[in-house]
């Protein structure tokens, strides 16, 4: 699943400069989404680049002229209406007008803004949610219970969003029973707050890979081939890199360059990741061939732990230089190999700590992922692919 943060900017938090903070703070961090009035939706625009989520002004019966033109991403209704109270809530739903706003043809998505009063607000968030793209409800005192109860019963025909205030809130929310919201409405001014809220949206979208053990069994000396350096746009931490291969079946963990040497700087937001040939590890679960890798491309960075992040390819650095060849043999008994550059600053996850592919030897233990299905173009398939 894939998580979201809105971030609420509308004019119960403000003026227009206090707004503008917020927003600014909430492009910084990357949120998902800005939700907002609709006479604010072309100052947004002018801020950054973002999805604009904007709140139906005026009669919530009829789309006036006016609102018609905003260039709004999505148009959500309740806010002054039954959504939020503002306007009782009727007995029978389906005359609701906010309802009735909902079931009207538009291009733009349409969703429903519903703060959770009581159970009967419960059960009109349900009707919302049959009608809308989006379901955003909010908790007077943030609660597990209805947040639970909507999850079990609202179907993937919408995106349920939850209020919250804090990044532990989102982390609840995105985490009530084992599902989860779709997303979180953010409403706080504090950008420390934002930026730790679209941290813990982008933990909760990332796999946590099986790593395993595997023996070395050969390290040879080979000619020169084509190696890639991979330069990343972001820093990599000491027990950081990426999973690289000539088998798709077994990938080798190589560290990031983040070791001091004394014949070269450090360079953490570089793996240096071997032959031309060689997969690499991409934060769909897919791979790509090195040699395929180019500036703005994505790469999946891992840590010994197997914890995963995603990481912005700057560039691919490829030059001819001499090489190992580094065979291992898993628990299972099959052999996987990959090629790598004969140079100190290339290092392997021993069992030991970190080790110099030149120093690597038979009989290490060495970090490698093992996938069960072989890959064609990248995409795992069940078929019989013999790689040797």
């Amino acid at each position: 699943m894939t998580r979201s943060v809105w971030l609420k900017a509308d004019s119960s938090v403000g003026d227009w400069e206090a707004r503008k903070r917020r927003i600014t703070a909430g492009l910084e961090a990357g949120v998902d989404w800005v939700l907002v009035d609709e006479v604010d939706v072309d100052r947004v625009r002018d801020l950054g680049e973002v999805n604009v989520a904007a709140f139906s002004s005026g009669d919530v019966h009829v789309m006036d002229a006016e609102a018609a033109d905003v260039d709004a991403d999505a148009t959500i209704v309740g806010k002054d209406g039954e959504g939020d109270g503002t306007v009782d809530l009727p007995n029978d739903f389906s005359g609701s007008a906010d309802l009735s706003a909902l079931r009207q043809d538009s291009a733009t998505p349409q969703g429903g803004y519903v703060r959770i009063r009581g159970k009967e607000y419960e059960e009109f968030a349900e009707a919302v949610a049959d009608e809308s793209a989006f379901t955003i409800v909010i908790g007077d005192d943030w609660q597990i219970i209805p947040l639970e109860n909507l999850i079990a019963r609202v179907g993937e025909e919408t995106e349920l969003i939850t209020g919250v205030q804090t990044a532990e809130d989102a982390r609840t929310a995105y985490e009530t029973l084992e599902i989860g919201a779709d997303g979180v409405l953010l409403d706080s001014d504090d950008p420390d707050e934002i930026r730790r809220t679209v941290e813990v949206r982008d933990e909760m979208g990332r796999e946590t890979l099986d790593m395993q053990w595997a023996e070395v069994t050969d390290v040879e000396q080979t000619g020169s081939a084509d190696r890639v350096c991979i330069d990343t746009g972001n820093l990599m931490e000491h027990d950081e890199g990426m999973l690289v291969g000539s088998m798709a079946r077994g990938l080798f963990f190589v560290h990031a360059e983040t070791a001091e040497s004394p014949y070269v700087a450090s360079r953490p937001f570089r793996v240096n990741a071997g032959a031309v040939h060689a997969y690499v590890r991409t934060p769909d679960g897919g791979t790509k061939y090195l040699s395929e890798l180019q500036s703005g491309d994505e790469v999946q960075v891992v840590d010994a732990n197997g914890n995963t992040r995603e990481a912005i390819v700057g560039r691919a650095k490829i030059e001819k230089r001499p090489m190992f060849r580094v065979q291992a043999e898993t628990e299972g008994g099959d052999r996987i190999e990959t090629l790598l550059q004969n140079a100190e600053t290339i290092k392997i996850r021993t069992r030991d700590g970190r080790k110099a592919v030149t120093d690597l030897e038979a009989g290490d233990e060495i970090l490698v992922y093992l996938e069960d299905a072989a890959r064609h173009f990248g995409e795992a398939v069940e078929e019989s692919i013999i790689e040797k």
